[in-house]
Order: C-alpha cells, then sequence, then structure tokens
C-alpha cells in the first residue's frame, strides 16, 4: 500500500505534531474534566500513555522521512526520547500553574516516557508504509 506523495513529506509529519504538542497544551491549560460514571483506576496513566504514543509515532514520521533513505534509528530513538520526555516534564510543570490541576506527578511522567518508547518501536515496525 503507497500513501500519497503529501504523506512523504517530513513537513506534514512536523505539521501534525506541532498540532499534537498544541493540543497537548490546551488541554493542559484546562481544569481536569468531570468524573462521571464508574471510574476506572489509573485510566489517566492510559490517557498519558496512548497520547504520547501518538506524539512519539509522529515525531518519529518526521525525522524518519527527514532521511527516508538511510534512516539511522539509533539517532532517530534518541531524539525522540529526549524531546518527549522534555515535553512530558513541561506538560507537568505547566500544570502545576494551573488551577484545579495537579502537575508534577512522576507516574504520569512515566507513563509518557513508556509510551513515547512504544510509539518508536512501533513506528519503527510500520515505517515501510511511509518508505
Amino acid at each position: 500500500m503507497k500513501l500519497p506523495t503529501a504523506a512523504r513529506s517530513p513537513w506534514l509529519w512536523l505539521t501534525a505534531y506541532l498540532l499534537w504538542f498544541s493540543t497537548l497544551w490546551y488541554l493542559s491549560s484546562g481544569p481536569v474534566p468531570v468524573k462521571t460514571g464508574v471510574e476506572i483506576p489509573h485510566l489517566d496513566k492510559v490517557a498519558h500513555f496512548g497520547y504520547f504514543f501518538g506524539g512519539s509515532g509522529l515525531l518519529s514520521a518526521f525525522l524518519f522521512r527527514r532521511q527516508a533513505s538511510e534512516p539511522d534509528w539509533l539517532r532517530i530513538f534518541t531524539i525522540v526520547i529526549l524531546l518527549m520526555t522534555a515535553i512530558g516534564c513541561l506538560d507537568e510543570f505547566h500544570q502545576s500553574w494551573v488551577p484545579i490541576r495537579t502537575g508534577n506527578d512522576s507516574q504520569d511522567l512515566t507513563a509518557d516516557i513508556l509510551g513515547s518508547i512504544a510509539g518508536f518501536y512501533v513506528f519503527k515496525r510500520l515505517h515501510r508504509l511511509l518508505a
């Protein structure tokens, strides 16, 4: 299966990643959604994992498309994990300044990092779809 030509542009993936970051910042700037119904323990950690999984995949796609003919996977992994960890730290710090939010949660940051690692490895396995 070949993707459209536009999907091969690294700038498409960078734009998607920047939208991902903007959405994260927007969501972190408001109050925690109202809880209704059955409360599932640690569901917020699953949300952190999933959101950073997606962001890591977008960033991996951008970095891959910049050097698609000979990807340096160690370099891509290092950039993805360092940048996603920094964003996770920034997000937690940002939340600590938002009223009705708590921030600096090490478990949230752990979920962010694990989601980022998983997102990179899933992208690496599926990168041929963008080749």
